[in-house]
């Protein structure tokens, strides 16, 4: 069977029907649309239509962009669609995986997604290594200061409850308990 996806967006006001009868013209005989954004994989029609297909199945999408805005989610589409045995159109890229020119070029965007992952980490490593040499504290700011933490010891060890000490310090329950915890633990 040839299923056709079709896409618009909220915002831009567009309408499917030209997506629809390019689909159609091709043969496509079942359609699934969303109007949403491209960049949310968790569109209704789409997941519905990955549910539905079976081996020997196609989808055809007018555009690439309609499937997915985002490289990563396009790709993780097509893989699945691969593992179930379905072929993949896009008409205006002329992409289609029913042929090895077709699974070629998709393997060649896969390669291209990978690239630039890597190239991200690579870049973040740089920077926080960067940071860390600059003398820069990483992750997130304490809740509590040094003094603050000792005093939130003394002020338990002299009766006072978590909840107590977190009020006076500003803090929530759970940065004391935490810190409850990590004090008991570095004794034992």
């Amino acid at each position: 069977m040839i299923f056709g996806y079709v896409r618009v967006s909220k915002a831009e006001g567009q309408d499917t029907a030209p997506q629809v009868a390019a689909l159609k013209a091709v043969g496509a005989e079942a359609m699934f649309e969303d109007v949403a954004s491209g960049g949310r994989f968790d569109r209704p029609a789409l997941q519905k239509l990955l549910v539905s297909v079976q081996p020997g199945d196609v989808v055809i999408v007018w555009k690439l962009d309609r499937l997915s805005r985002s490289l990563t989610d396009l790709l993780r589409i097509m893989e699945r669609l691969d593992k179930v045995g379905v072929g993949f159109r896009s008409l205006t890229e002329a992409i289609d995986t029913t042929t090895p020119a077709g699974r070629m070029m998709m393997q060649m965007l896969g390669s291209v997604a990978e690239f630039e992952r890597e190239i991200i980490r690579e870049r973040t490593r740089a920077g926080l290594a960067h940071a860390k040499a600059q003398g820069r504290t990483l992750g997130r700011r304490r809740a509590i200061t040094s003094d603050q933490h000792r005093k939130a010891l003394r002020w338990m060890q002299e009766g006072q409850s978590q909840a107590e000490v977190a009020r006076t310090l500003g803090v929530h329950r759970s940065t004391i308990s935490r810190l409850t915890a990590a004090t008991r633990h570095n004794k034992d």
